[in-house]
């Protein structure tokens, strides 16, 4: 449809300014009538002739005044063409399907494709380009894309432009109103800016700090004479390794360094997996214990020095997983890399004496002693609580084990005390009732988990300021970030066994009670699978002492004898494993079963005495969720898999719970073997 146009403003008043003037001389007319006819009549002529050659010109002028107007609003319009076509900036103007109309030099040089191309989509001059980019707004929004193109990055800032508003500011002419809309592209060449963006980014300093694992423990294994030179080698592996990336290695303590590198370098040590790792472990003077080492580095922080904090605690969480890895912190993510050997277990108890008497003095100066381990008690989380409990009222506090859900392999050990006419009724105490009764002079001591969300009741963590944790779990990203003293010992076989070595320094001449002395035991035994997974000289010193204060082997015996209905669950489960890269992968039946987590875990330690089996998972469908129990010997860390799935662990016996239904929870550990091997992890 054709638009009618015409003449607005003061341009409208200039042109009819003349037939203004003849109204006035009418006027002026009509005036000397009454002073003079004759002069009146002369008038009246003079006025009607000038009245017929103003409309005349009027009339027959109008259209060659508009012309004229057209005619400098499209030499105007061509210099402003030339110009914009001329832009160094690219620019294009596309119809509302995204066709080009029309595009200055600056685009045609930066798309290649040549000026004989227009009515073609911009997704022709740009793939990258796609339709769907284009602004779906009002006209005032402007979208912007980046993309890149011919190894250049552009941001292109697109918008629609309507006519009508164009022509709003317009002060010659008047359209009618119209919805169509042209699109306006403007390209914005970011290579050279996003090139030293990077360059910047590449170059910021990452500090990291490199602590040897077993340092004493590696020289004793070695002649006197011989010692310095494997201090020597070590040394040189490190400098050796940091300084093919440009990095400066700076020795702080005789098993201590600290170093620095460029961001730039972390990529690569990651693709190369960290080879200083297994690099270290080569060197041999005839020392009978291969030298460990962890690394720990910090990134992305405001500032060097926050950069310098990131790496100590990521060196701090390292050495808190039992060591031999690397521990990346960027802000706020963590990355873990290595820890696929097993933890060397430390001879010396001077860190179990020290604690046992921090321990002490916390006890001492609070009025009330909580214990709690994680939910679903099992032996090792309630053994480890009774013993704390014994600590407690040694120095004659009063003393409350927090328990929700007792399990099958709890209840023959709870049963003990209830009844016990040497122990209070109010011993076991609920959340809800442990949540009224805590007060900010009470101990709060966590056994056997570092995970706030595991614990039996996490809102108690928030009603005391003196938390205490004792726990043998790798620690992952979520942790206990209030406690004022921390115990956590990967070698550890359990937590059973570093209670019984608080219990032996806490106070000389401690005795605890044959039936507490089995709750540890078992606790132990159930950890280990009876003594035959992550045991040390210091377990079973540990058993020992527990021994010599009345543990009974036949009554813990019998304390975990399954019924005939998990016997037969766990058979079935066994029976129905599939072997999937090496792993042997089976599901539980939950049918029938009080605590079918539990036989989904025994099931697990089962797996692993079938020949081929190098890992063993067990899924168990619990609670609406599906709980997965992983379980190795050596071979294979399955920490990694179970950490994978936002759970976590030791090295041979992790698990982790998913909010899925089991078939899905499936299908996720088979993805997540499959992108460990193919990451060769595994």
């Amino acid at each position: 449809m054709k638009r009618k146009v015409h003449l607005k403003g003061r341009l409208k008043r200039y042109v009819q300014w003349p037939i203004l003037m003849s109204i006035l001389l009418l006027v002026m007319n009509l005036c000397m009538y009454p002073i003079s006819v004759k002069a009146g009549v002369v008038m009246s002529v003079f006025v009607l002739v000038y009245i017929v050659i103003v409309t005349v010109l009027y009339v027959q002028n109008r259209a060659q005044i508009y012309g004229e107007l057209v005619s400098f609003a499209t030499q105007y319009g061509q210099i402003q063409r030339k110009l914009l076509k001329e832009l160094a900036i690219p620019y294009a103007l596309l119809d509302e399907d995204g066709k080009v109309l029309w595009a200055n030099s600056a685009f045609f040089a930066a798309s290649e494709k040549g000026k004989k191309n227009l009515r073609k989509s911009i997704t022709y001059f740009f793939p990258e380009f796609t339709t769907d980019l284009l602004p779906e707004d009002d006209f005032e929004d402007t979208r912007t894309v980046r993309f890149s193109a011919e190894e250049r990055d552009y941001r292109a800032d697109v918008r629609r432009v309507y006519l009508d508003h164009i022509m709003e500011d317009n002060t010659f002419v008047d359209v009618e109103e119209d919805d169509s809309y042209l699109i306006a592209v403007y390209l914005f060449d970011e290579t050279e800016m996003n090139k030293y963006i990077r360059m910047i980014k590449e170059q910021r300093l990452v500090a990291g700090l490199i602590y040897l694992d077993n340092y004493d423990e590696a020289l004793d294994t070695v002649e006197e004479v011989r010692r310095s030179l494997l201090v020597a080698l070590v040394d040189r592996k490190i400098n050796k390794y940091i300084s093919s990336f440009g990095g400066i290695v700076k020795n702080i303590e005789k098993d201590k360094y600290f170093v620095a590198i460029q961001e730039k370098d972390l990529p690569v040590m990651r693709e190369n997996k960290f080879e200083l790792l297994q690099d270290v472990k080569t060197v041999n003077i005839g020392n009978e214990m291969a030298v460990t080492l962890s690394m720990g580095f910090g990134c992305a922080g405001k500032t060097f020095a926050e950069n310098y904090e990131f790496a100590r605690i990521a060196i701090d969480l390292a050495l808190a997983r039992g060591g031999d890895q690397v521990v990346i912190r960027e802000g706020e993510k963590i990355s873990y890399f290595g820890g696929k050997t097993q933890q060397v277990e430390k001879t010396t108890r001077v860190k179990a004496r020290v604690k046992a008497h921090a321990l002490r003095e916390f006890i001492e100066s609070r009025d009330k002693v909580m214990v709690m381990g994680h939910r679903q008690t099992d032996a090792d989380s309630f053994g480890a609580a009774i013993g704390i409990y014994r600590a407690a009222k040694v120095l004659g506090k009063r003393a409350y084990v927090v328990l929700n859900e007792v399990t099958t392999s709890v209840r023959p050990m709870k049963s003990c005390f209830e009844d016990n006419p040497v122990y209070e009724p109010d011993m076991f105490l609920s959340s809800e009732q442990a949540i009224e009764m805590i007060d900010r002079n009470t101990v709060l001591v966590v056994v056997d988990t570092n995970r706030p969300s595991y614990t039996e009741c996490p809102e108690l963590l928030t009603r005391t300021p003196t938390i205490v944790v004792l726990d043998h779990h790798r620690q992952t990203n979520e942790q206990i970030e209030n406690a004022v003293l921390s115990y956590i010992e990967p070698y550890a076989s359990s937590a059973c066994e570093m209670v019984a070595e608080i219990l032996q320094y806490f106070d000389e001449g401690l005795k605890i009670k044959a039936v507490e002395a089995d709750c540890l035991y078992g606790g132990i035994i159930i950890d280990t699978n009876n003594f035959t997974s992550k045991t040390g000289v210091r377990t079973f010193e540990a058993a020992a002492f527990l021994r010599r204060c009345g543990a009974d082997v036949t009554r813990v015996r019998k304390m975990f004898r399954n019924d005939m209905t998990e016997y037969k669950a766990r058979a079935e489960a066994v029976r129905h494993a599939e072997l999937y890269h090496g792993f042997a992968i089976a599901i539980c039946p939950n049918e029938n079963l009080e605590s079918p987590t539990i036989v989904g875990a025994q099931a697990a330690n089962e797996l692993l005495d079938i020949n081929g089996v190098k890992a063993s998972v067990v899924l168990t469908d619990y609670q609406h969720k599906t709980y997965v129990s992983a379980r190795s010997i050596d071979e294979v860390n399955v920490q990694l898999l179970a950490e994978r799935m936002g759970g976590g662990g030791h090295l041979n016996m992790a698990g982790a719970q998913l909010d899925c239904g089991v078939e899905e929870a499936l299908e996720i550990v088979k993805h997540t073997i499959d992108k460990l091997h193919e990451e060769g992890e595994f």
